[in-house]
């Protein structure tokens, strides 16, 4: 099992980390801190998907970041040079803020040449069409003429049609989709979009410096409790140009997630959620008339999520969504007026996505955390819930490529102690070696020892997955500083079972550091069950689940208990300040990057799902705000926040100092200008940063000199 008991697992350790690498040879520098592991590790081919059922495509790397693609039979072995046809498909494209169709054949068509900024720009499903915003209204123009038509005529500073509010952008349509909130009929005749009013969401300035005077750039941010934008969807008509309105009340307290298309076009499928967003319903609207009818419907004590897809069975037979309605995300069918026909799978574990649903063959393959929730698998079940099979193999993570027939799959896979490597196998479970990263030189060379293990909760109820690098060569007679990497946000776990690589990691670990990574109950490792612990209590559950690690690492005769430092940025920004307040009997230094330090400060959608509405959990917000524990601060804080971030404003870390100034506390802090949640835009002051947080491991934990060559 590569899961160890926490005490056999550093028993054997502590007896063997004296005698292991006598012989062995140190990495370099370049080796650990520029990524020179020529000769040392392989680079992996790429896998380039599949050309049918039987050859899948790979590039196969020559040096100088230049490839060799081979076509690949799956059954013999036998590579053939490839060269891809190209899809020789139309595409948009912005140049200059204007628009560029770039036709099959590769030619290009400027259709706009204006003043304003296009964006978002999207061609139709038939080719024909492109729809894009221009000045917070949604247009189309036809591809053949260039002629340009505007649908909505009402778009201002406060109102956006087709482009996203601020809290729909980062928090339910999502970041990727770069504001846009329409979307394309399949009959190309339609389209579907959010109407934003943020006449009533308050601002909040945001002040940049530069110039002789700055600027302000006033944004529409809704903190918790806020007014929220209204919201409107509507469905209109490109030809006749006139929008039919879904059947909601705007001034109602909602919220409206990603819709999906039915694949015959017949109906747009809207998620509709209550402000307390523990109430999802999934209306099928009628674009004829905005009429709505319930087509899935689900509560929860706490929070539901949004859905991320819906698949959609042909023929009208249905459609199989994920949910963790059971307190563990599971597949379920349901027929398309909303009737359960069968949850599909069941238990405690985690599916984390389809793969691909086959209707002929009644068969589903999907990825999952089931036999261990550090790892990815690839299973396969009928859809009546029958026949569930794990296809990956070994005591590894899998990254799987699936052949369009599910007759083969190409696996990347690895643990903490193998490097990665890639293998074909076959539907009757015969594994065939592609490729292996690891090169035999390798194991004439000392590689700190990663390490993943799990500790058991005081309450007793969960053992946490716990990550950790030792120091090379350890010496168990010897006294170690601590550094803990955390995120720390509601399912989203960061310590998995894979390869990390020969990184800086190893510099860490030659100079000294134990590195920890912790993932808590409401990671995600333990389901929906466990991430209920922390509704309306963010921030207690984590720190009492960090805490414990830190007793366990306490007890141990080799760490130093004066040297516990947290790290982390965002979430794992405002966990780093509660752990040296809230939790500074255990945590004594930290750096808290863009944090969160009182969520009465941060926006609504996200802080709500967690916490409820201010006013109804007057207690929570008190006693999961940092400024409540400043009292206690004892340690060594390293505050770091970007001047404009538009998502944690810098109030945040503004507030805290003040608390701190107040209680006469000592901190260090560092602002960088123009900064936004994060600033890896600006690379000088992005290096500027990561050299602040060496110099600060080495100041106060390793208490020796900075090497040179460790700075950017």
């Amino acid at each position: 099992m590569r899961y160890c008991s926490a005490r056999l697992m550093l028993a054997g350790f502590v007896l063997l980390a004296s005698q292991s690498f006598a012989q062995q040879k140190e990495l370099t520098t370049d080796q650990m801190l520029k990524g020179n592991t020529k000769g040392l590790l392989n680079e992996l081919p790429k896998v380039g998907g599949w050309k049918d059922d039987a050859h899948y495509i790979l590039l196969k790397p020559l040096g100088d970041r230049k490839y060799d693609t081979v076509l690949v039979d799956a059954k013999t072995g036998k590579e053939t040079h490839y060269i891809a046809t190209p899809e020789n498909k139309p595409v948009v494209l912005l140049k200059e803020n204007d628009i560029v169709f770039k036709a099959a054949d590769g030619a290009e068509k400027k259709l706009t040449a204006t003043k304003e900024e296009e964006k978002n720009p999207t061609l139709s499903p038939d080719g024909s069409k492109i729809a894009f915003t221009r000045n917070n209204d949604l247009y189309v123009l036809d591809v053949a003429s260039g002629k340009e038509d505007r649908l909505t005529t009402d778009g201002t500073d406060l109102v956006y049609n087709g482009w996203a509010s601020w809290v729909y952008y980062e928090e339910i349509l999502g970041r990727p989709t770069r504001y846009k909130a329409f979307w394309w009929n399949p009959d190309s005749k339609r389209i579907a979009y959010m109407r934003f009013d943020d006449s009533q969401v308050p601002l909040f300035p945001i002040v940049g410096a530069d110039g002789q005077h700055g600027y302000v750039e006033n944004t529409r941010y809704p903190k918790a409790g806020d007014k929220n934008p209204e919201v409107k969807v509507g469905i209109v008509d490109i030809v006749s140009k006139q929008t039919v309105w879904s059947d909601f009340n705007a001034k109602d307290d909602q919220y409206f997630g990603t819709p999906f298309w039915t694949p015959d076009g017949s109906a747009l499928w809207l998620q509709w959620m209550n402000r307390h967003q523990n109430h999802l319903i999934v209306y099928a609207i009628d674009p004829a008339s905005g009429s709505k009818k319930p087509v899935y419907d689900e509560q929860q004590q706490t929070w539901v999520d949004w859905l991320e897809d819906i698949h959609f069975l042909g023929d009208n037979k249905g459609y199989i969504i994920q949910s963790d309605k059971s307190g563990w995300m599971h597949l379920y069918n349901y027929d398309m007026q909303g009737n359960l026909l069968k949850q599909i799978t069941d238990g405690s574990w985690t599916v984390k996505d389809i793969v691909k649903i086959d209707e002929a063959k009644k068969t589903i393959w999907f990825t999952a955390r089931k036999d261990n929730s550090a790892r990815y698998d690839l299973y396969k079940t009928k859809m009546d819930g029958t026949g569930l099979q794990r296809l990956t193999f070994g005591d590894y993570t899998h990254t799987t490529s699936l052949s369009p027939n599910g007759s083969y799959f190409i696996t990347t896979y690895s643990n903490v102690a193998t490097p990665t490597k890639m293998a074909l196998v076959d539907i009757k479970g015969n594994v065939k070696q592609i490729a292996d990263s690891k090169n035999a030189a390798l194991e004439d060379y000392n590689l700190a020892k990663t390490e993943l293990l799990r500790v058991r909760t005081s309450d007793g109820k969960y053992e946490l997955p716990v990550l950790i690098t030792w120091p090379a060569n350890m010496d168990s007679s010897k006294k170690y500083p601590v550094l803990i990497s955390i995120y720390g946000g509601p399912n989203a776990g960061t310590v998995f079972d894979g390869w990390k690589g020969i990184n800086q990691a190893q510099w860490w670990a030659k100079e000294g550091l134990i590195q920890v990574a912790i993932d808590h109950r409401a990671s995600g490792h333990f389901g929906k069950t466990g991430q209920n612990y922390i509704y309306k209590d963010l921030g207690n559950w984590e720190i009492k689940d960090y805490s414990d690690v830190v007793k366990w690492l306490d007890a141990k005769p080799f760490i130093d208990k004066n040297k516990i430092c947290i790290t982390g940025f965002s979430y794992g920004g405002y966990t780093t300040c509660m752990a040296l307040t809230r939790g500074a009997e255990f945590f004594t230094h930290g750096i808290a990057g863009g944090s969160v330090t009182d969520w009465a400060l941060y926006d609504s959608h996200y802080t709500e799902r967690y916490m409820g509405l201010p006013s109804e959990n007057v207690e929570g917000y008190k006693s999961n705000s940092v400024l409540t524990y400043v009292k206690n601060y004892k340690g060594n804080l390293f505050i770091v926040h970007g001047t404009m971030d538009d998502n944690v404003h810098m109030q945040n870390s503004l507030q805290l100092i003040g608390a701190m100034q107040d209680a006469k506390k000592d901190f260090s802090m560092m602002f960088y200008p123009g900064g936004r949640h994060g600033w890896g835009n600006l690379k000088e002051r992005w290096q500027h940063f990561n050299n602040e947080k060496t110099k600060y491991y080495y100041q106060y934990l390793l208490e020796k000199p900075v090497p040179k060559e460790i700075l950017q």
